[in-house]
């Protein structure tokens, strides 16, 4: 009567439980019929078997019911089913057009998009492959029965019915480690175009698109066929709850480091009225998107364009203001009244301190940034004023000349930093704020590095070995940076990573390998210029910011190197540099 003794059974589960592992959160979509939500049992026993523990999701549209769940989930598995309404995609329907499901339409193209945007994994099973491409900008073909080969098949769920070809360079073959596998196959509509975020890697023999993956770096795959139902199918599911698994650590690990990004424009885009609480499509900072990729604070620059020869500068910035130095104040004083508004979720940061404090609350925080020193109007008492206003660092200069120093993209026009600017800099080291040397040219970085009795800082530039750019360091200015105790971040801007193609969020790894190699690990970070043109593939806002986490987890960074990477070493220099009475 073993079976039946419920106290040997417990006894032997509390036995193991001091050594529970973590398993990884997978949650299932579920069917629905006739007013039940049920699951197929061999979607969850794979999931078990793969290590992974399977909750099922009943089709709930409700918003908040779905981000809670998605809070606790570490993966996300779309199950198969009925037909698409096509209204989804303005489409009428067919006559070929089977059953349509409506109560689980909505519920699973939204739960799809916010797991997207958290960056949580996803397998999608032949309806959970439409799934993903229906919420996310892709198209499906209603019927494909003009097809050549027969993919609705009247057979076991078990039985091998046709071949499908797999690209190399794919995850799938990755698992596989062959270009041919046979699948079973039981549908009528399959994906027609993957969309912009995905791409195809398998086919039928008929050309009928078997699986796609995420062309963004990110753990997203969806086959048509029903590996749920197939030995061979155990690869797949043992991917997604590795994913997951990573996520889990990503997650938890977030929870204990600080996050910060030391460069963003977003003020540039508070002339047209950006609503910074909500998710707002014009801009690649806010608080939804730092919430999505636990990303714990930035720096927000106040950006001030430098004028060409004859302009004024009140003729190239979008408020009506009478002086640089008024601009730099009505933008600190527009991301005081943002925080003001949400100062539940949000704070001002001036110190380290302050940073850790709002992440204990469960604060985002925004801290001050000044991009070209130009905001002074030439007057070094102002420092202190931008100081005592919570500015934490200036930038000497940008695409230009100024009263300070030379630009990267300027003229020579002092031969490095001026007599004006050592007198800035000297002025800025007295009030604790950081001198940052982005955008200088290599004279006044050198220059900077003399005068300065505190270590400079680079908040968003990128290595020149690897992208000859004006813009990027040099590797011997990444040493002579380092060994005065220096940090220099690198930026996502695309021009600043490669020559030609489109950037990806390896190639910012590159970079940022790049920098350890000549540096170390104690002297770099990332600033990603967001909403100054900065975003690549992969890490095109803040929602992603874990996902750049992933990637250095999959590089094998301890726990201790991310951190440092996420800020730990800017916060170093920052509170080196604040300590005035050195």
């Amino acid at each position: 009567m073993e079976n039946f003794n419920l106290q040997s059974h417990l006894s032997k589960i509390y036995a193991t439980f001091p050594e529970a592992d973590h398993r990884p959160l997978i949650g299932i979509t579920s069917n629905f019929t006739d007013g039940d939500a049920s699951l197929r049992d061999r979607y969850y026993k794979q999931v078990i078997q793969a290590g992974g523990t399977p909750v099922i999701i009943p089709p709930v549209a409700d918003k908040n019911v779905l981000v809670n769940t998605l809070d606790h989930l570490d993966g996300l598995l779309l199950s198969g089913g009925a037909d698409y309404n096509p209204l989804w995609c303005g489409e009428e329907p067919s006559p070929k057009l089977h059953g349509i499901n409506a109560e689980r339409d909505l519920p699973e193209m939204l739960i799809t998009r916010l797991a997207y945007n958290r960056q949580i994994p996803i397998l999608g099973i032949c309806r959970g492959i439409q799934t993903i491409v229906m919420a996310l900008d892709g198209h499906v073909a209603q019927d494909i029965s003009a097809t050549t080969i027969k993919h609705s098949q009247d057979a076991n769920r078990n039985e091998l019915t046709h071949s499908v070809t797999i690209h190399k360079d794919s995850i799938l073959y990755d698992l596989y480690k062959t270009q041919n596998i046979y699948v079973n196959s039981f549908h009528h509509q399959a994906v027609s175009d993957p969309g912009s975020r995905f791409h195809v890697v398998a086919t039928a023999p008929d050309g009928t698109i078997e699986a796609i993956e995420s062309s963004e770096f990110k753990p997203i795959l969806g086959v048509q066929w029903h590996p749920e139902w197939l030995e061979s199918g155990l690869p797949l599911f043992s991917w997604l709850v590795k994913q997951a698994t990573n996520f889990q650590v990503a997650k938890r690990l977030h929870h204990r480091i600080l996050t910060l990004d030391t460069h963003c424009d977003t003020p540039m885009f508070f002339p047209q009225g950006i609503h910074f609480e909500q998710r707002d499509p014009r801009i690649l900072v806010d608080l939804h998107k730092m919430t999505e990729g636990r990303q714990d604070a930035v720096i927000m620059a106040a950006y001030l364009p430098q004028p060409k020869i004859g302009e004024q500068f009140s003729q190239i910035v979008p408020f009506d203001v009478n002086s640089p130095m008024a601009y730099a104040d009505l933008i600190f004083d527009k991301i005081e009244e943002i925080v003001r508004n949400n100062s539940r979720y949000i704070s001002i940061a001036r110190t380290p301190s302050d940073l850790y404090e709002d992440k204990r609350k469960g604060r985002k925080s925004i801290m001050f940034g000044i991009e070209n020193g130009l905001a002074l109007n030439h007057d070094v008492a102002n420092v202190k004023h931008f100081a005592q206003r919570g500015v934490v660092y200036i930038t000497l200069c940008h695409n230009g000349d100024n009263d300070i120093c030379d630009s990267a993209k300027g003229c020579n026009t002092h031969n490095g930093v001026s007599a004006f600017g050592e007198k800035v800099i000297q002025a800025m080291n007295a009030n604790g704020m950081m001198v940052d040397l982005s955008h200088a040219n290599e004279k006044s970085f050198y220059d900077a590095l003399e005068i300065s009795r505190t270590p400079i800082v680079c908040s968003h530039s990128s290595s020149r070995t690897l992208c000859d750019h004006p813009r990027n360091l040099t590797d011997d200015q990444m040493r002579a940076l380092a060994a005065k105790g220096g940090v220099a971040h690198t930026t996502l801007y695309h021009g600043f990573l490669r020559k030609e193609g489109e950037a990806t969020i390896l190639d910012a790894l590159a970079h940022l390998e790049h920098a350890i190699a000549v540096m170390g690990i104690d002297h770099v970070g990332l600033g990603t210029d967001f909403d100054g043109d900065g975003g690549v593939v992969g890490m095109a806002n803040s929602s992603e910011a874990i996902n750049f986490t992933l990637h250095l987890l999959r590089r094998k960074y301890s726990e201790r190197d991310i951190e440092k990477i996420w800020g730990g070493n800017w916060l170093r220099v920052m509170a080196q540099v604040q300590r005035i009475d050195r």
